[in-house]
């Protein structure tokens, strides 16, 4: 309903704007104090002050006489302190956001009828998911969750590299060693574990090999680009055979997350039907394409950049940017937006691929960038792992196990032996464990680099994501004692919800959790249309919150508490229940029934 007041306080302000003859350019809309009962402020009084030349309070003290909350559906009062004004929430407000709450979609937004590619992770096929490119794929998929939400048609894609050396090395190494040549054995049963050791046996022997076995393997390796670049079957099915297998055991370490994916583009696609010998030709055209250093280039110091982007060898092979961009057009075909989610040090990349692009004649307001800053790990078990790095199944298996853990300690014996057994147990530990990663990591602003830190992520008292987690089971047990399915919207279990009245959730602990409800929507929008999943993640911090305070403060199914406000408390709690898991599933993290 927070968006529906919102419209309506747009368009009351406007009208007062008009009638007063003040521009209503800026309305000055903003969240207000926390010690303020209003859902919405303005502080269009500041701008107004020179051109009515009278002091801020006195103009706003104007709009208010201006307007009418007669009028308004969702606003009971309009109030002036100071230079602002304030918006109270009217009755309808309050007991149309509580059965709207209650349905199980509650924060789904209408249909944009616009369609989004979300690209992200894209990791290159050469072995396990490395933890240091785990922001990717978290800050991705919930990229791509809270543009569902907000309304938006929505594809994830994971771009393949899948022609490059490395792949073309990869290659070689494969079809050239034996299991008998490899000097370790895999750090863990899954295939992408096994076959690199064949990537890693093959960059060894180019480092040491003699000159004469090395020129021999590079021969090789560049037979493969060039079969590749020629768009040769033969060529493509050699390549194809590493990659999909590496590919396979890649999806089922970021299925853990979980992470899905709609499509697998390979960059090939764009060599095989000819786009990237058209897109050079054009390249070539270009007023800023330059041979020099045995490769073709487009020099962009015109367009503020001081690094030229290479699209093409000597020998005649093209290069992943120029593939890229290829790709991109592509996207332009099929998407009205196309997001790409990048780490910090792609950001000249980015700068290079959305000038050639618009060099080349694409309008390109429809492509974004997520940037995001690196994660650091503490000291210690997670800090190497035989030399190679952390890998992502690493800390997903640390959190596991230190969740786990967390939960034992907080069992007393009647608790493990009537409510929780063991499945229960590894249920939890999975979903607090893998949750508490994902949350951590999202609910930071992507641009700013973080230290993940074990004890803050999994902290059961403080704002993660058990903290948030923990209401969501609180409120499922609720509705279970009173015989409610927590999953099932009240509508379909015989709950009048025609029949409540919000006016008597009279105390400040309940209007404050149900104004807390009712902003969700907004803050779906809002984390749309900016791309920040971590504006919902500071939201569910101060959903808990007053959450909590409710629970405190409000019995909702003590014998003394009168049979009007207990049904209607169930229906806050219900609300309450379907605003968190859905705030949490944008997120991805999971809601847990029970803890």
């Amino acid at each position: 309903m927070f968006l529906s007041l919102r419209a309506e306080v747009e368009d009351a302000l406007e009208g007062a704007l008009s009638e007063l003859d003040f521009p209503t350019d800026d309305l000055g809309l903003e969240e207000p104090p926390e010690d303020v009962d209003s859902v919405l402020a303005s502080s269009v009084a500041f701008r107004l002050a020179s051109e009515a030349g009278a002091p801020p309070p006195q103009v706003a003290g104007q709009l208010a006489d201006a307007l009418d909350a007669d009028d308004l559906t969702y606003v009971s009062e309009v109030r002036t302190q100071g230079p602002y004004l304030n918006f109270l929430p009217s009755e309808a407000y309050f007991e149309e956001t509580l059965e709207a709450a209650t349905a199980d979609d509650y924060g789904h937004l209408e249909d944009r009828e616009t369609s989004v590619v979300v690209e992200h992770t894209s990791a290159n096929p050469t072995g396990p998911v490395h933890v240091g490119r785990a922001r990717n794929p978290i800050i991705g998929d919930a990229v791509a969750n809270v543009l569902d939400f907000a309304g938006y048609d929505v594809d994830r894609h994971y771009y393949v590299n899948d022609a490059g050396r490395q792949m073309a090395v990869f290659t070689w190494a494969y079809e050239t060693f034996d299991e008998d040549d490899l000097e370790s054995e895999p750090e863990r049963d899954r295939i992408e574990y096994d076959l690199v050791r064949y990537y890693r046996k093959g960059n060894a022997y180019l480092e040491n090999a003699s000159e004469a076995d090395v020129a021999e393997a590079e021969a090789e390796i560049e037979s493969i680009m060039q079969g590749l670049e020629a768009g040769d079957d033969e060529a493509y099915e050699r390549v194809s055979e590493v990659v999909d297998q590496v590919l396979s055991g890649m999806k089922a370490c970021l299925g853990r997350l979980p992470a899905e994916f709609d499509e697998f583009v390979k960059e090939t696609r764009f060599m095989r039907n000819g786009d990237t010998d058209d897109l050079v030709s054009r390249l070539k055209e270009l007023d800023e394409a330059v041979y020099e250093d045995d490769a073709w280039q487009l020099e962009l110091d015109d367009h503020g950049i001081d690094k030229n982007l290479v699209f093409l060898r000597s020998d005649g092979t093209s290069l992943y940017a120029t593939r890229d961009l290829a790709h991109h057009e592509w996207k332009f075909e099929e998407y009205d937006r196309a997001v790409t989610v990048l780490g910090e040090d792609h950001k000249l990349q980015a700068k290079q691929l959305r000038t050639s692009l618009e060099l080349l004649g694409n309008d390109t307001d429809g492509l974004q960038q997520v940037l995001y800053s690196y994660v650091n790990l503490p000291e210690g078990k997670m800090s190497t792992r035989r030399g190679t790095g952390v890998d992502l199944d690493d800390l997903l298996d640390e959190a596991i196990d230190r969740a786990r853990q967390e939960v034992e300690d907080r069992l007393d014996d009647r608790i493990r032996d009537d409510e929780l057994d063991d499945d229960d147990i590894e249920r939890i530990a999975h979903q607090v464990g893998i949750g508490a990663v994902r949350y951590d990591i999202v609910s930071k602003q992507p641009t700013k680099a973080i230290t993940f830190e074990w004890d803050r992520a999994l902290d059961f008292e403080a704002q993660s994501a058990p903290y948030v987690q923990y209401v969501h089971a609180r409120c499922c047990g609720i509705l279970e004692e009173a015989d409610l399915d927590p999953t099932t919207p009240l509508a379909t279990q015989d709950v009048a919800l025609a029949d409540l009245e919000a006016d008597v959730l009279a105390t400040d602990a309940e209007r404050d959790l149900l104004e807390t409800i009712g902003r969700f929507p907004a803050v779906v929008d809002e984390a749309a249309d900016d791309l920040e999943p971590h504006r919902v993640a500071t939201y569910t911090r101060e959903f808990a919150d007053r959450f909590n305070a409710f629970y405190r403060e409000c019995p909702v199914l003590a014998d003394d508490v009168d049979p009007a406000v207990r049904e209607t408390r169930l229906a806050l709690v219900a609300a309450s229940k379907h605003t968190i898991a859905n705030a949490l599933s944008i997120l991805g993290v999971e809601a847990p029934r029970s803890m």
